[in-house]
């Protein structure tokens, strides 16, 4: 944090990144390269860009308070109680990563983050299924939520994915239970985070105040873009990402 050229290009990944998820999402594919390429560890990057993008988890859900309901098969109750379960052990899991293998598997998560929000379309259309049982939600719920404790790539995708699946139809229920999900996960990893020592807090603390803000201003603006653009400029990002870190 020492060097201003690093802080600008912490800032603005994660402004753009809070303006990114407030949208569409994506975020993560602008703030776990840019801590990367500023000298953080890989894992510590990912820790510590995860924590910066909580904000927007925990404003979305509010923004969605009035239209949750619980997916079929599943008590809120007990989608909260899976929902930090998963994310605790993904984030467990990150702890036992080492930095080399991470940083092995970096480019291989972001380009499946990027392949999966490329067919997130298709894949919203085909997802609707019969109404689930206890067993199956809390299987979906709990792979899930293990998937974003350890990376946050492409989590809301999935998680929109996986409430279709369940047997969910109702779209603004689906998108605050995706917030309210990816909120309980990301705090308890983020708690697991810190207790293991892996979040630079100088860079989250920045990158979470320039994230709030790039949230709300997408929010506001994002009308003005059509959903098409956004996309295609969303996976570009990723790819361009994606093979720099090949290349590393």
């Amino acid at each position: 944090m020492s060097d201003p050229a690093h802080v600008a290009l912490l800032l603005v990944a994660a402004f753009v990144a809070g303006a990114l998820n407030a949208v569409a999402g994506g975020g993560s594919f602008l703030t776990l390269p840019a801590l990367v390429f500023t000298g953080v560890p890989a894992v510590a990057a990912n820790a510590t860009g995860t924590v910066a993008l909580l904000p927007g988890y925990v404003s979305g859900a509010l923004g969605f308070r009035s239209d949750m309901q619980a997916p079929p098969g599943l008590s809120m109750g007990a989608l909260a109680a899976v929902s930090l379960a998963g994310g605790a052990i993904g984030a467990g899991l990150l702890l036992l990563t080492g930095d080399g293998t991470f940083r092995s598997l970096v480019p291989w998560l972001l380009l499946a983050a990027t392949v999966l929000f490329a067919a997130a379309p298709r894949i919203m259309q085909r997802a609707h299924g019969a109404p689930a049982g206890p067993a199956r939600s809390v299987a979906g719920v709990l792979a899930v939520a293990i998937y974003g404790g350890y990376f946050n790539g492409g989590l809301g995708i999935l998680l929109l994915a996986l409430f279709g699946l369940l047997g969910q139809s109702n779209l603004n229920a689906m998108n605050g239970l995706k917030n309210l999900v990816s909120t309980l996960l990301t705090a308890i990893a983020v708690a697991v985070y810190a207790w293991g020592g892996l979040v630079l807090w100088p860079q989250a603390l920045a990158m979470m105040v320039a994230a709030t803000a790039g949230g709300y201003l997408g929010a506001r603006g994002a009308r003005r873009v059509p959903p098409p653009v956004l996309r295609a400029a969303i996976v570009a990002t990723g790819l361009v990402m994606t093979t720099l870190f090949f290349l590393r």
